[in-house]
């Protein structure tokens, strides 16, 4: 009896054991898992975005996926906070999944932009490189404005620094330098052209003026000189035939027509030379000066004057010459014309009083400036 008694009490412990441990499984299994997995497959998606630069180039979605992630971890830790068989954890897990599927879609977006931007940075760049080398074939030594220069000199060193980026592939600074740089360089160069074309205006008058010039040396079989001054060349016709051509340097401010004294422009029109200086008679080696102002001059000046254009106390200007002592490689002088002495020597020794001096803005027109 007393055996029976202690089989049964060892089925009894035996049984409560069974019990308690299957009583702890379904207790544990009824603990609701938190979402490691999907956690970590949104960190793993938001590092990859993050080498993808989606940061920069997906920007929006990417902080969507960032916000979302940290949603995610915020409602993770609050359900950590409630009695373990009260968690629920489905939220933290649906801000995770959100979170990987837009950090993905922003990875492969940015992959995508960075196609797209590569591409377009390459054109812009080439585009401005374009207006840059324009600039130079249009406007060296072309008196625009030192405002216009000093955009056209912050744009280039702006497109400058968006080449670097660009190389280093670092497209997002590359676009910020390379849209600064397209605003200073394209707004400067078209300004720099309609002031070109306002002042090429008058190429139909300057074109009158060199055709008769060459007629008179062909008529006469005599020497005459044309003055380019946009092409800065100095022209030596000889019986209407070019003999010689010389590069020039000239005024300062020698766009457009000479106006009064101590403007420092060349004055355009139809000349003759007067006066011969050789050696000792003039400060820049030898010199040919020029009938301005003709009367055509001190018409226009006086009506200038009239018309308010000019002040009353405005004088017009004198002593144009074509002289030595050029060759300086930049225009510096007060309205003349100045070659290298070895090229004023030439141009000296064929002159005689009367020849014909005609200078205008340019021997070519615009449109022909391009081929």
């Amino acid at each position: 009896m007393r055996l029976k008694k202690k089989y049964i009490r060892i089925i009894m412990c035996a049984a409560i054991v069974i019990v308690v441990t299957v009583a702890g499984f379904v207790l544990a299994s009824l603990i609701p898992d938190p979402p490691v997995e999907q956690v970590n497959a949104a960190r793993i998606a938001l590092s990859e975005a993050v080498s993808n630069d989606a940061h920069t180039y997906s920007k929006n979605l990417y902080n969507e996926a960032k916000s979302l992630y940290d949603s995610a971890m915020t409602s993770w830790q609050k359900e950590n906070l409630r009695f373990i068989w009260f968690r629920d954890y489905s939220r933290a897990a649906e801000f995770a999944g959100m979170s990987e599927q837009k950090a993905r879609q922003a990875a492969r977006i940015s992959r995508n932009n960075m196609t797209d931007l590569n591409i377009l940075l390459g054109q812009k760049l080439e585009k401005l490189n374009h207006i840059a080398g324009q600039i130079d074939l249009r406007f060296d030594g072309y008196p625009l404005s030192s405002e216009v220069w000093s955009r056209i000199s912050k744009g280039r060193m702006l497109l400058r620094e968006s080449e670097l980026a660009y190389r280093k592939g670092d497209f997002a600074q590359a676009k910020e330098k390379v849209d600064s740089s397209e605003f200073l360089l394209v707004d400067s160069y078209e300004k720099a052209i309609d002031h070109l074309e306002g002042y090429f205006a008058s190429f139909p008058k300057w074109k009158q003026w060199v055709d008769r010039t060459i007629r008179e040396s062909r008529q006469h079989q005599s020497y005459a000189v044309i003055i380019d001054k946009y092409s800065r060349k100095c022209i030596v016709y000889l019986g209407g035939i070019k003999k010689y051509e010389y590069n020039v340097e000239l005024g300062k401010n020698w766009v457009g027509d000479k106006r009064e004294k101590g403007d420092k422009a060349t004055p355009e029109g139809m000349y003759r030379v007067v006066r011969k200086f050789g050696i000792g008679r003039t400060k820049y080696h030898k010199a040919l000066l020029i009938d301005y102002p003709n009367e055509t001059d001190k018409v226009e000046f006086r009506k200038a004057v009239a018309d308010g254009t000019l002040p009353a106390t405005a004088r017009i200007g004198s002593l144009i010459e074509i002289h030595g002592d050029g060759g300086k490689g930049y225009d510096w002088t007060e309205g003349c014309i100045a070659l290298t002495n070895e090229e004023m020597d030439v141009v000296y020794r064929i002159a005689r009083e009367g020849m014909p001096v005609t200078i205008v803005g340019s021997t070519v027109s615009l449109d022909k400036l391009d081929e």
